[in-house]
């Protein structure tokens, strides 16, 4: 057979999924290879979407076997499928390997799909079995890692290890003991320490945990937060607490995962400020970002 796979975000991260079918098939025997919308003799088209704004292809056949967040489906991979070790052949410029040591999540965050999608945290893999051989990175897709004993088990047993980690869906700050912080600080990463600051109740708690983080080595510059923007003045509070704690951030406009609509002008304008190093360190406030008070620092697109 001839396996076409469609990665429809192609964002430049691997497709967990797609390197799973891959991986599968070939050991099938069949040949697989990245889907050619020129060429009509494929037996089996699989495409695999994550995110809801990413247009469809309108050049897929009626057949294609379409799965993930992005199309609203929820299903998980076959056991037989899931069981496969990722093909990392498809992507042949990532050098680092993905993988989960846990699934699910105990929280249920209205904007997060991850409930309804995955179900309560559990265990899923080691990370002996994540690694690559080729690779000492390993960029793990947690939603909630420390809400898991055998997650927090599994970061423990890489302390001391010649791998280095990522956690890029960020860690739960609220749940950082002085147990975990010492973990996180034997542990090497690959740059961040990430968390999400995505309320105002969150930012007492973020700047409390980068505090202890700081005791056990992990100084504010190396973490990393996610910060949602619904409401700006929220937004920008958690912000400039988190600027004047010496801390890196990312602002993500909320999106409605449902509905799909576009996040308003104001809410990506704020993403803009925040996300622009140069500019957010300049412009003080988001009023100021505004009023373009910074002359070539402003940014032409709020104009309109």
């Amino acid at each position: 057979m001839l396996i076409g796979l469609h990665d429809s975000d192609n964002t430049g991260f691997p497709n967990y999924a797609l390197m799973k079918i891959s991986a599968w098939h070939k050991a099938q025997g069949d040949i697989v290879e990245w889907w050619n919308p020129l060429y009509f003799s494929y037996d089996k088209v699989y495409s695999s979407k994550v995110f809801t704004f990413t247009p469809e292809s309108p050049y897929l056949p009626e057949n294609t076997v379409r799965g993930g967040t992005g199309y609203g489906i929820y299903d998980p991979l076959p056991n037989e499928i899931d069981a496969m070790y990722p093909d990392y052949s498809i992507y042949p410029k990532v050098k680092y390997a993905i993988g989960f040591l846990t699934r699910g999540c105990i929280r249920r965050c209205p904007w997060c799909v991850v409930p309804k999608k995955e179900g309560l945290i559990r265990p899923y893999r080691t990370w002996r079995e994540i690694k690559r051989p080729d690779s000492r990175d390993i960029v793990f897709m947690d939603n909630n890692v420390l809400a898991c004993q055998h997650g927090i088990e599994q970061m423990r047993d890489m302390v001391g290890q010649d791998v280095r980690v990522d956690f890029n869906q960020g860690l739960d700050a609220r749940l950082i003991t002085p147990e975990v912080a010492e973990i996180l600080g034997g542990l090497k990463w690959i740059r961040f320490i990430r968390t999400a600051c995505d309320t105002d109740d969150m930012t007492e708690i973020v700047l409390e945990k980068a505090k202890l983080l700081e005791q056990y080595g992990v100084k504010p510059w190396r973490l990393f937060v996610y910060v949602l923007v619904k409401d700006i003045p929220s937004a920008e509070r958690r912000v400039l607490a988190l600027r004047d704690a010496g801390m890196n951030m990312f602002a993500q406009p909320y999106r409605d995962f449902e509905t799909n609509a576009e996040p308003p002008e104001e809410l990506k304008a704020f993403a803009r400020w925040v996300d622009n190093k140069a500019v957010f360190k300049s412009a003080k406030t988001f009023s100021e970002y505004r009023k373009g008070v910074h002359g070539h620092n402003k940014d032409r697109r709020d104009q309109k």
